[in-house]
């Protein structure tokens, strides 16, 4: 590839990285526009669910992808998944009930996961061997990208949703999605290796049997289903033989998807982890947030959208001034323990809100809460792959991006089901879904109903971010690579 051909590329792999991780929270400002035209009457309750359909179907393929770029090609798998991404959108903009959009996100979901995974693998063949330097900058610039799509998602969803219909939130994908697809076929040459692998495709279905089985005990235990339910007894149980026959599998795989010899380092074992609360504390606090101001407050959507400015103000001032830390003696592990304690306090102070709160307190909230991830957003996964083995370096990055996706999906899962409960202990109408409904005083109780379960779930976000905190301090100052 000629330089030019490079940098295109990389621009190829920017926009990429901003289309998933937009298209991960995209919905989140449109969710009451969608349950309004799909299903006034139950939409609310299936709002986890369209939320979780994405990141379960991204953490169900994300073990594939490494061993198929390994196999055919980071450049097929990269054009595989951006196909499977636009296919996805078109059939989530051609839905016509809840089901459908949320069967129609999984399958934009499988190929959303690739777009981030193999996007990484794309860029580390784009910039090749060097000293290390130029892979560190081009790991900050994609982190800053998906700190600024995790901003914009909302507001371009909510703008959409307002101006035209949140059908677009999905058909905009298909021009950009398309434009990328085309750049990659021209100008991507990438080396396919030459040794064949061989593809644990069964430790894969293992793993995905029991992220699938998780999501479901968090998102139906003690909802739909009491917690002592054979349904829930069940799916608890499947869940257990699948994880501990996916353990198995790992230690007798010829060539396994998760080499558990990466848990021996501590750096990797703790990254992982705090990668997997993060993505669930991040996942609750920008749905719920919104999902606050426009049913409690009564704001649009594209006006709630705009909330999440001071957010992204936070994590591009936090970003840009990242290099600079690094040059004062800021470690990956200050970096990290920096950013999980900022992000808690935010969330804490968010667990404060009432439905007579300032807005600019809300605001400042967020600018505080990009502060916090603007610190973690690329450090965690830089900081994984420093410590991983160099062998398993394409293993340890996509571990990183599975475990935060699991986080996502169980996050959102968990938040529901706690806003739920709160709501259907206090509120009138015994569910989330008759709010619409309510009038006068009764209308009145459940908002306030819907705000205190609301502040239960940023208690809960927030326990789940001190708890990274913790598992921060554990962190190693470096690890050197074997």
């Amino acid at each position: 590839m000629s330089a030019l051909h490079r940098r295109i590329g990389f621009a190829v792999c920017l926009v990429t990285i901003l289309l998933a991780v937009i298209d991960v929270n995209i919905v989140s400002a449109a969710t009451v526009p969608i349950v309004q035209d799909l299903d006034p009457a139950h939409g609310v309750d299936k709002i986890p669910w369209l939320i979780s359909a994405f990141a379960l179907a991204s953490a169900a393929v994300l073990p594939l992808y490494g061993k198929l770029c390994d196999t055919i090609g980071a450049k097929k798998v990269f054009v595989g998944a951006v196909a499977t991404f636009l296919v996805g959108s078109a059939l989530c903009g051609a839905a016509q009930s809840m089901g459908q959009l949320i069967a129609a996100r999984a399958v934009q979901g499988v190929g959303g996961g690739g777009l981030m995974s193999v996007t990484m693998v794309v860029l580390a063949q784009l910039m090749g061997p060097g000293d290390g330097t130029g892979r560190s900058k081009g790991g900050s610039i994609g982190g800053l990208v998906a700190g600024a799509g995790m901003a914009l998602g909302p507001w371009l969803g909510g703008t959409l949703a307002d101006r035209a219909s949140w059908r677009w939130i999905f058909y905009v994908n298909l021009p950009v999605g398309i434009a990328v697809l085309a750049a990659a076929v021209v100008v991507l040459r990438l080396p396919v290796a030459p040794v064949r692998h061989r593809i644990d495709y069964l430790g894969a279905a293992l793993a995905a049997a029991f992220s699938v089985s998780l999501l479901l005990v968090t998102e139906w235990g003690g909802k739909d289903y009491a917690w002592s339910s054979p349904v829930i007894l069940g799916l608890a149980g499947g869940g257990a033989v699948a994880l501990a026959l996916f353990l198995r599998r790992q230690t007798t795989a010829a060539e396994p998807i998760l080499p558990l010899s990466m848990f021996k380092v501590p750096a990797v074992r703790l990254g992982f982890a705090i990668q997997g609360l993060v993505g669930a504390a991040m996942m609750g606090a920008l749905v719920y947030v919104m999902i606050y101001l426009q049913v409690v407050r009564g704001i649009e959507a594209t006006s709630a959208g705009l909330f999440l400015v001071p957010m992204a103000v936070g994590m591009t001032a936090v970003g840009l001034a990242s290099e600079r830390l690094a040059r004062r003696g800021w470690s990956q592990k200050t970096f990290v323990l920096a950013g999980t304690v900022a992000a808690a306090l935010a969330l804490g102070l968010l667990a404060t809100t009432s439905v007579t709160t300032s807005l600019w307190l809300i605001r400042a909230e967020l600018l505080l809460m990009g502060a916090g991830f603007g610190l973690l957003v690329g450090q965690l996964v830089q900081l994984v792959q420093a410590a991983a083995p160099r062998h398993q370096l394409g293993v340890a990055t996509t571990g990183a991006r599975f475990f935060q996706t699991l986080g996502n999906a169980v996050g959102a899962g968990v938040f529901g089901t706690v806003l739920s409960r709160v709501y259907e202990s206090s509120g009138p109408g015994g569910s989330t879904s008759a709010l619409g409904a309510l009038r006068g005083a009764a209308h009145r109780d459940g908002v306030h109903a819907l705000t205190s379960g609301m502040d239960v779930v940023f208690v809960v976000a927030a326990g789940v971010m001190a708890g990274a905190a913790v598992l921060a301090t554990r962190l190693p100052g470096g690890a050197p690579r074997d």
